[in-house]
């Protein structure tokens, strides 16, 4: 089993290195899209990541051009507060790449528009709450995904 979790420029070192923890645990590829609104050396992200930053599989591009450039042909899965499906009624298949935006400001307009019918939510019962932190929605998600290919 592969899924492919994907950030696109990340800006928070400890929603980073939580999120290749969880790639780690569940047998994911961490998929890291510059710019980043930090030094991958960062001791923040080493903390959240403990000593398990060594033996993930990770890959990085220097831009957004080029995460799509060399995973066009690849399924791909998009999430927003901006979807308009939940992201339970997504059909995950193993190679899956689920795909999230920045902390600040999610994923692109752009991205959005061009991705609409590939974009789910994770649906929020309170008004009072815009998003969930990244590194939640990651989790969240990611585990849908593992359920769905692993059939549990």
């Amino acid at each position: 089993m592969g899924l492919h979790i994907v950030l696109i420029e990340p800006e928070i070192p400890n929603n980073t290195g939580n999120i290749g923890r969880l790639a780690l645990a569940t047998g994911c590829t961490l998929h890291l899209v510059k710019p980043f609104g930090f030094e991958i050396s960062d001791k923040r992200l080493r903390r959240a990541g403990l000593d398990y930053w060594v033996h993930l599989d990770k890959i990085f591009y220097d831009n957004v051009s080029d995460f799509f450039k060399a995973n066009a042909d690849k399924k791909l899965m998009f999430f927003s507060s901006h979807g308009t499906k939940n992201y339970w009624n997504a059909k995950y298949e193993d190679e899956t790449f689920l795909i999230f935006g920045k902390e600040s400001s999610g994923l692109s307009e752009e991205i959005l528009t061009k991705y609409q019918s590939q974009t789910y939510k994770i649906p929020l019962f309170s008004p009072q709450i815009r998003s969930l932190n990244l590194s939640n929605a990651v989790a969240v998600t990611t585990y849908e995904g593992v359920r769905q290919i692993q059939n549990l």
